[in-house]
């Protein structure tokens, strides 16, 4: 029996921070009951569809991608609840939302289910309604510990409001908690960095994602940065954070398992895992991604478009096809992804999922980056050297 992973998006936000490109909306409080009840119906009629190849809008529109597959045979082994800021909105819309789901799909019992918080957005009530829903897995968005820092970023939050959130989560009974950190921020320290991480590892979390910030166009973080205001740190200096960040982290029993993630032993994240595996998932939800039978489609970013086409019965026009992959452009996605983890790309897997050696099809971009000391063959294995974890899109450039 195949796997299947549920993403849904929760667009909602108090406050929008300076960095944020995500598809996300503050002050739209107005909209929420509206869009849950879209979110809702979506659910149940994906599973319809899915299930009994339906057809209706998604079948008859999407037919000829054969993206109605029947999926009896395969089980939900992850449920991850996005954003946004999930957990800004009442509890009671994201039981509705597991409980359709539990509903509607063959769940397993062993699922991960995790949601995204912010601290400052959520207390002992709503952290107990979590849990008592089942939810097993709580992603917190520190980002940083210093004060000046959150400013500069907009976040909503204190350190000290972090502290709360993450203590009364622990009272309640979460065994599996996420912290997000930060590096390259303007006027970020290493010193910065490392207090973060000391600070965190104080407090034993299953596990510690650490991200490079990147600057996007439409941010207010990049025109800051246009007009000069702020300034990012000298690649070098972010660099060397990184490195920073992995000896630490390593040294405390993190395992180091994807180029921006760290684990103890036996929490890595199956939701990431999945994705990086090229596993499949179905996405509800305002420009929600989805991924079936080869096919990469999501939903619109217009939120009031995409509620207007679900209450008019019209959510075919929610739809938007990105690709339909051939078995070339599935193998080279399959490496490109695979080699963010650090374990690289296993050949016997490659081999088993289709039936083509790696190491003949990419003779050419292997040697290439091989000579460049950017990856390392061994006898099963496809991956990132010490240098290559600094210069990885170099490497990811090949499989595009």
């Amino acid at each position: 029996m195949k796997n299947l992973g549920i993403y849904i998006h929760i667009p909602f936000c108090k406050q929008k921070c300076v960095y944020c490109d995500f598809i996300s909306f503050p002050c739209m409080e107005n909209k929420m009951e509206s869009y849950f009840e879209c979110v809702l119906k979506e659910i149940t009629k994906k599973a319809e569809e899915l299930k009994n190849k339906v057809n209706d809008y998604s079948c008859k529109e999407l037919e000829k991608y054969e993206i109605c597959n029947d999926i009896s045979n395969k089980k939900i082994d992850t449920i991850y609840i996005g954003g946004g800021t999930p957990s800004i909105v009442p509890a009671e819309y994201i039981e509705e939302i597991i409980s359709k789901i539990f509903e509607k799909y063959d769940v397993s019992k062993d699922v991960e289910i995790t949601i995204e918080v912010n601290p400052g957005t959520v207390d002992e009530i709503k952290l107990k309604k979590y849990f008592e829903i089942g939810i097993n897995r709580l992603s917190i968005g520190l980002q940083t510990t210093k004060k000046e820092l959150l400013k500069m970023l907009g976040r909503i939050h204190s350190y000290e409001d972090f502290e709360k959130t993450y203590q009364i989560a622990r009272n309640v009974g979460f065994n599996n908690i996420n912290v997000d950190l930060m590096i390259g921020l303007p006027n970020q320290t290493i010193e910065d960095v490392e207090d973060s991480l000391n600070k965190i590892i104080d407090k034993s979390p299953e596990h510690i994602s650490v991200y490079s910030l990147i600057v996007e166009e439409n941010t207010k973080m990049y025109d800051l940065i246009e007009e000069n205001i702020i300034k990012l740190p000298e690649e070098e200096l972010e660099r060397k954070m990184y490195w920073k960040v992995k000896e630490i982290l390593e040294k405390n029993g993190y395992n180091h398992y994807e180029i921006s993630n760290f684990a103890k032993q036996n929490y890595e994240s199956k939701h990431n895992l999945n994705c990086w595996n090229q596993h499949e998932y179905v996405g509800f939800g305002v420009s929600a991604h989805s991924y079936l039978n080869k096919i990469r489609y999501s939903n619109i970013n217009n939120i009031n478009q995409y509620i207007e086409n679900c209450k008019n019965g019209n959510s075919k026009s929610n739809i938007i096809i990105h690709e339909n992959q051939t078995k070339e452009q599935i193998m080279k996605e399959y490496m490109l992804i695979g080699l963010r983890k650090i374990d690289g790309v296993m050949i016997s897997e490659f081999k088993n999922k289709f039936v083509d050696n790696p190491v003949d099809i990419y003779r050419k971009e292997l040697n290439k980056l091989v000579n460049e000391d950017l990856i390392e063959i061994n006898e099963d294995c496809i991956k990132l050297t010490n240098k290559g974890l600094d210069l990885a899109n170099i490497v990811w450039m090949e499989f595009i």
